[in-house]
C-alpha cells in the first residue's frame, strides 16, 4: 500500500507542475526583471501629418502594476504605435504593448495635412523595472509597419522618478472585487462633469453602468474575470464643454465636444489629469464617465474611452467605445462624418481584428467563423442601407449645425428643447428602420465579408451585416467581435 501511496503521489505532483510550471515560469521572468509596482511615463508627442518627435517629461513610481505578470509581450500588436522595453545590460526585450494615442488620430486631420504642429501629452505604464532599462517608441508606416521613433534609457534608481502621492480630493468606490489585479481585468469608471453636490448621481450612475457592462457578452459569462471601481474628483460645474454651442464647464477632466473638428466625438486632452485621478486604484482599462445629456463619446485603444450618461442610446455609447479602447475594435460604420482622412490607407491590410481590405479572401483573418455556405465576398443589400443612411446623415448633419448655432447666438430655450427633441426622435426612428431593414437581410446573424467598414464604403469589409460596432441600438457584438473581446479578457487574466 505504501508503494503504490508513493507513486500515486508522484504522478498528482507531475500533473500538477504540467498545469502549473508555464505560470510559475512567467511569474519567474516578471520577478527577474520588475518588482510589484508601476512605472509611468509621461511624454510629449509632437508633429504633424509627415513628422512626429517624443520628449520625456516625468517618470513616476505608482502603486501596485495591475497588469498581467505573464503576458509581458503584447501578442495582437493592434495599435498604430507600440512601447517595446528593453533590459539595458542584456538588451533583451523585457516588456512589449501597442497602443492608439490622440496624436495618431490628429496626424489623419486637415490641419496636420496642412503642416499644422500640435503636441500631446502620453503616457505609457510598464511594471516598475529592477534596473536600467531601454524605453522605445514605435510607429506603423503606411504599410503597417513599425519603425522606431524615439528610444532612452532610464534609470528606476535615479533620483527623479516621481513618487508624489495620489491626487487628493477623489473618492474611490469599488464595486467589484474578484481578485487581485495580476489576474482580473481592472475597470475603473471615472466621472467628469459631478459637482460635490452631484457625488448620489455619480454613484447611482456608477452602479447602473456596471449592470450595462455586465448585461452584454462576453462580459456576462466573464463576470468573475473583472474588479470595477469608481473614481471621482469633483468638478467645479456639471457637464463639459461644447464648443460649436459656445459652452464651456471647469470640470476635473477636461472633456469637450467636436474633438478633431466631429461634433460628436468627445474627449479629453488633459492625459496628466486623467492618470493622476486613475492612479488612485490598480486599472487596465479606463472609462470616462460623462455627465451629460447630449450623445457623444470616444474610444482609443490602450488609452481611455468616454461616453454620456444621460441620452438615449447611453447603452450602446458605453459598450461600443470600450469595444475601440480595450480590445481595438474597428468602427464598422462608414456613411458618418469623421475628421480623418485616409485613416486605413487603400491596399493595406487593417492590424483591427473586425475589418478587412480582403487582400486574400481565401485568407480572411476569421474565416474559421464564417458560416458555411456564405461566399465571400458577401454580396448584401448595400445599395438600399446607404440610400437609407446617407439621407438621414445628411438631415440630421443641418438639425445638429442648427441647434449650435442657435445656443451660440442666444435663442430661447424652448425653441433649442423643441429642435433637441426632434432631433432624438428622428435619431430612434431611423435607428428602428435600420434595425428592420437589416433585420430583413439574408444574411442577418450569419458571418461573412461585407462590404462597407471602417468609415469607407468600398475596400474595407465587416463580419455581419450589424453589430453594435456598426449601428446604434441595444445589440450585441458580433462573433468575431466577441472572440476579440473575449481574447483580450483572457490575455489579462493569465
Amino acid at each position: 500500500m505504501k508503494k503504490y501511496s508513493i507513486m500515486f503521489l508522484f504522478v498528482v505532483l507531475v500533473a500538477a507542475n504540467m498545469f502549473l510550471s508555464p505560470a510559475a515560469g512567467e511569474r519567474t521572468e516578471f520577478d527577474r526583471y520588475f518588482i510589484d509596482r508601476t512605472m509611468r511615463i509621461d511624454y510629449y508627442h509632437s508633429g504633424d501629418s509627415r513628422e512626429e518627435s517624443i520628449t520625456i517629461d516625468r517618470v513616476y513610481q505608482q502603486g501596485v502594476w495591475a497588469g498581467p505578470v505573464g503576458n509581458l509581450i503584447d501578442p495582437f500588436l493592434r495599435g498604430r504605435y507600440c512601447a517595446r522595453v528593453y533590459d539595458a545590460a542584456s538588451g533583451e526585450l523585457i516588456y512589449a504593448r501597442a497602443f492608439d494615442s490622440l496624436f495618431g488620430e490628429y496626424k489623419t486631420t486637415d490641419q496636420a495635412l496642412k503642416g499644422i504642429k500640435r503636441t500631446f501629452h502620453e503616457s505609457v505604464l510598464i511594471p516598475y523595472p529592477k534596473n536600467k532599462i531601454i524605453f522605445t517608441l514605435e510607429v506603423r508606416d503606411r504599410e503597417n509597419r513599425f519603425h522606431k521613433i524615439f528610444s532612452e534609457e532610464i534609470d528606476p534608481a535615479s533620483i527623479y522618478i516621481v513618487k508624489e502621492r495620489t491626487e487628493p480630493g477623489v473618492k474611490i468606490f469599488e464595486l467589484l472585487k474578484n481578485g487581485p489585479p495580476h489576474d482580473k481585468v481592472d475597470l475603473v469608471f471615472l466621472g467628469e462633469g459631478y459637482t460635490a453636490a452631484e457625488e448620489k448621481k455619480f454613484k447611482k450612475d456608477l452602479e447602473r453602468f456596471t449592470r450595462v457592462f455586465f448585461s452584454q457578452e462576453p462580459y456576462r459569462s466573464l463576470r468573475h474575470r473583472f474588479n470595477v471601481y469608481g473614481v471621482l474628483k469633483p468638478s467645479a460645474e456639471s457637464g463639459c464643454d461644447e464648443p460649436s454651442h459656445g459652452i464651456w464647464r471647469q470640470t476635473a477632466l477636461g472633456c469637450s465636444f467636436d474633438s478633431f473638428g466631429s461634433e460628436r466625438y468627445l474627449l479629453t486632452e488633459d492625459n496628466r489629469q486623467v492618470r493622476d485621478i486613475a492612479a488612485a486604484v490598480p486599472y487596465d482599462a479606463i472609462l470616462i464617465m460623462v455627465n451629460h445629456q447630449r450623445y457623444g463619446g470616444g474610444g482609443i485603444y490602450n488609452l481611455y474611452c468616454t461616453f454620456t450618461t444621460d441620452n438615449q442610446w447611453h447603452e450602446y455609447l458605453m459598450l461600443h467605445e470600450f469595444g475601440h479602447s480595450f480590445t481595438g475594435l474597428a468602427d464598422e460604420y462608414y456613411t458618418s462624418q469623421v475628421a480623418y482622412n485616409e485613416f486605413y490607407p487603400r491596399g493595406v491590410e487593417p492590424v483591427e481584428p473586425n475589418i478587412t481590405a480582403l487582400l486574400d479572401p481565401k485568407q480572411l483573418k476569421w474565416k474559421h467563423l464564417v458560416t458555411p455556405g456564405v461566399e465571400i465576398p458577401t454580396l448584401w443589400e448595400k445599395e438600399e442601407f446607404d440610400r437609407m443612411d446617407t439621407e438621414y446623415q445628411k438631415i440630421r448633419s443641418e438639425l445638429n449645425e442648427k441647434i449650435a448655432r442657435m445656443k451660440r447666438e442666444g435663442a430661447s430655450r424652448e425653441e433649442i428643447a423643441r429642435l433637441e427633441q426632434e432631433s432624438e426622435r428622428l435619431s430612434l426612428e431611423h435607428a428602428r428602420k435600420i434595425d428592420e431593414f437589416l433585420a430583413r437581410s439574408k444574411y442577418y446573424g450569419k458571418v461573412g465579408a461585407f462590404e462597407g467598414a471602417g468609415y469607407s464604403s468600398t475596400g474595407l469589409y465587416r463580419p455581419a451585416v450589424d453589430c453594435i460596432m456598426f449601428t446604434k441600438g441595444k445589440k450585441p457584438y458580433c462573433p468575431v467581435c466577441q472572440e476579440a473581446v473575449k481574447q483580450m479578457i483572457e490575455f489579462y487574466c493569465r
